[in-house]
């Protein structure tokens, strides 16, 4: 069945491959400054499903224009929004030339293209200009004054601002509001120049706020020197805590000064020693026990208590480790992550009939910590496979939805953010079981992304042929020759990192199928003597998995071959995973559970078992031992390094 539907959908893509070929040529066309009217265009383009984004992107190409031109893109683009201003492409189209008429100052036509109460910010923005010019400004103080508040800088702001200050609207209190929002969010610098709008008297406190934030030492130094010193609350809380994670040391220096200097009893001093306590515990400091102990039981919140628990596993304080876990909300203490420490504390304990129980338990789960769960019990673990059929029928069906047709063309055509938008609009309008189904068509259309997030929002978690493809097995096969890896890790770091995209970007700039930043990439291909990649290379699957691997594999080599540490520095970076390492073995699992940043640690537990489930997927549903994770994480051996240099050549040989 799923290979008739694969035969359909190749048949139906194939249909329009000129179509599609003429389109994206055009489109490029439109999108850059050649001329295209579009009087060339075929039949077959012209039917085409993505024509009308064609269409829109020749009509904003006019609104870029010169003024005649302009204008008559503002004719295109009415009667293209009379027919198209409920589709995406509508949308995208009327921003667009919401954004030309208030560049061109075409305020009255502007508010006439104008539809959206809820758009972004600068159209809103552009929306109250539009008013101003016009002389429509009935309601207009009350909408300026909403928008007022945004806690960071609107520049297509100033022109309504100003009108609200000339007519009285920018009260001091609104002003102050304002910064106060700013700070709250930690935007200093904006705060600063809302704060100079204040009258002089009132400047002070927020001044104080911000330099506690940008300068908390010296600011902190300065209070419990000059104890009468007034200060806000809300703003002495937000600088110490910002100091207690910046240097937790030196905040743990100062703490008994600035509580006595202040006058603070255990009540008031308890959101103090809470901040404390967790920035001491992201730094594994022991000493993060002794501020728990000073938290007020009303501050300590399920988060909180989390992170005293870890403290408590870290120092193998299992007695406490155990009180922590229940005194968390019902909700938090029955997940598989506390379950599991409940059952690692009780067998400390003694209590081995509890521990077992709790095991026992978890094995109905599959995740990470019922692999630890299994391992515990000196059991192989295997999940619980939960297929979703597939209705053929329903599938094709979908596929001929116009939305559906026109988000698997974008897709085909590299534009994602286009094709998700589209995608969404046709999801909406499924019933259950189609919704459902339609991860079986973005699986099919090789859409890997989008079937495992659509199969996530519908708690679809146990179909793993769906939901562990392997569509890159040529390229992963060969790094893993390479390096010496087995493909299942390489696979789990992949599918972890980018879920199968190639184009996959990050926000930091890293790129391609497993997240690797142009530096490191060339850093990797240098040490394997490989070529020197350039940017667009790292969207090149063969490329991309190549150097990815290699970078796990130095991680590895470097890490004394501790794979949790390994992965913990690919996300995070080689010099952070080194600092969190021991200074004595520690159980591998209280050293994971321990790591700083809620994101690397749920990095490292997901690869591992998604690497679990590539593996039990290759053997035909064969049990797996998770025994391996149990290893203690053990200090760098002095040699390290030394391996490290060596190991290019070693590998290399076994190419």
């Amino acid at each position: 069945m799923l290979a008739s539907m694969a035969t359909l959908a190749a048949s139906d893509s194939a249909s329009y491959a000129e179509a599609r070929k003429a389109f994206q040529e055009a489109y490029a066309r439109a999108s850059s400054n050649v001329p295209d009217t579009g009087a060339t265009d075929s039949e077959d383009l012209k039917r085409y499903p993505l024509y009308a984004y064609l269409e829109a992107a020749r009509i904003r190409q006019a609104l870029n224009g010169d003024d005649a031109t302009a204008a008559l893109g503002d004719k295109r683009a009415a009667e293209f929004l009379g027919a198209n201003s409920q589709l995406p492409v509508g949308r995208m189209l009327r921003r667009a030339w919401l954004d030309s008429l208030a560049r061109r100052s075409q305020w009255a036509l502007f508010l006439e293209a104008y539809r959206d109460p809820n758009a972004g910010e600068a159209t809103r923005c552009q929306s109250f200009s539009a008013r101003i010019e016009l002389g429509k400004t009935d309601g207009l103080a009350g909408d300026i004054a909403k928008q007022w508040l945004t806690p960071h800088s609107l520049p297509e702001c100033d022109r309504a601002f100003a009108w609200a200050k000339d007519n009285g609207v920018l009260t001091s209190a609104l002003v102050e509001e304002r910064a106060r929002a700013a700070l709250e969010s930690g935007n200093t610098p904006f705060a600063r120049q809302i704060i100079q709008q204040l009258p002089a008297e009132r400047m002070g406190p927020l001044l104080q706020w911000a330099a506690l934030l940008d300068s908390p030492a010296r600011v902190i130094d300065g209070l419990i020197a000059s104890a009468d010193t007034p200060v806000e609350p809300v703003a002495l809380l937000a600088g110490w805590t910002h100091f207690a994670r910046s240097d937790p040391t030196a905040a743990r220096e100062r703490f008994l000064k600035l509580t006595r200097a202040r006058g603070m009893d255990r009540e008031t001093a308890s959101p103090y020693a809470l901040a404390l306590a967790l920035a001491l515990a992201w730094s594994r400091d022991p000493a993060a026990r002794d501020y728990f102990d000073l938290v007020a039981p009303k501050d300590l919140d399920d988060a909180a208590l989390e992170w005293r628990t870890r403290t408590a596993l870290w120092t193998g304080d299992w007695k406490l480790a155990s009180k922590s876990i229940a005194a968390m909300s019902e909700t938090n203490r029955q997940t598989a992550r506390w379950r599991y420490w409940a059952a690692r504390a009780a067998a400390k304990l003694h209590d081995s009939h509890e521990a077992e129980r709790l095991y026992e338990s978890l094995l109905a789960d599959d995740n990470y910590y019922s692999a630890l769960a299994a391992a515990r019990l000196n059991r192989t673990i295997a999940p619980h496979p939960q297929s979703l059929p597939v209705a053929a029928a329903t599938v094709a069906t979908l596929g001929q939805i116009p939305a559906f047709e026109r988000a698997r063309e974008l897709f085909l055509c590299g534009m994602r953010p286009e094709a998700l938008t589209e995608w969404q609009l046709g999801f909406d309008s499924l019933p259950p079981e189609g919704r459902l189904q339609s991860i079986h068509l973005a699986a099919d259309w090789g859409w890997y992304d989008q079937a495992v997030a659509v199969a996530s929002a519908e708690h679809v978690y146990n179909d793993y042929a769906l939901l562990y493809p392997r569509p890159f097995d040529a390229e992963i096969s060969a790094a893993s020759r390479l390096v010496q890896l087995p493909p299942e890790i390489l696979y789990g770091v992949l599918r972890q990192e980018s879920l199968y995209r190639t184009d996959a970007v990050s926000t930091a700039g890293a790129r391609g199928l497993m997240q690797l930043q142009l530096e490191t990439a060339r850093a990797t291909a240098r040490f394997w003597k490989q070529p020197r990649p350039m940017l667009n290379d790292l969207f090149d699957p063969s490329v991309n998995t190549s150097l990815g691997a290699g970078r796990l594999r130095m991680l590895l080599d470097r890490f004394d071959g501790q794979l949790a540490v390994a992965l913990a520095g690919y996300n995070a970076g080689p010099n952070a995973a080194a600092r969190w390492l021991p200074s004595q073995p520690i159980d591998a699992d209280v050293w994971v559970e321990n790591i700083p940043y809620n994101e690397t640690r749920g990095y490292v537990q997901r690869i591992l078992w998604h690497s679990l489930m590539f593996t039990w997927l290759r053997s035909d549903g064969e049990a797996q031992q998770a025994d391996s994770w149990l290893e203690p994480i053990k200090p760098l051996h002095p040699e390290s390094t030394n391996r490290v240099a060596a190991a290019p050549r070693q590998l290399r040989g076994r190419r």
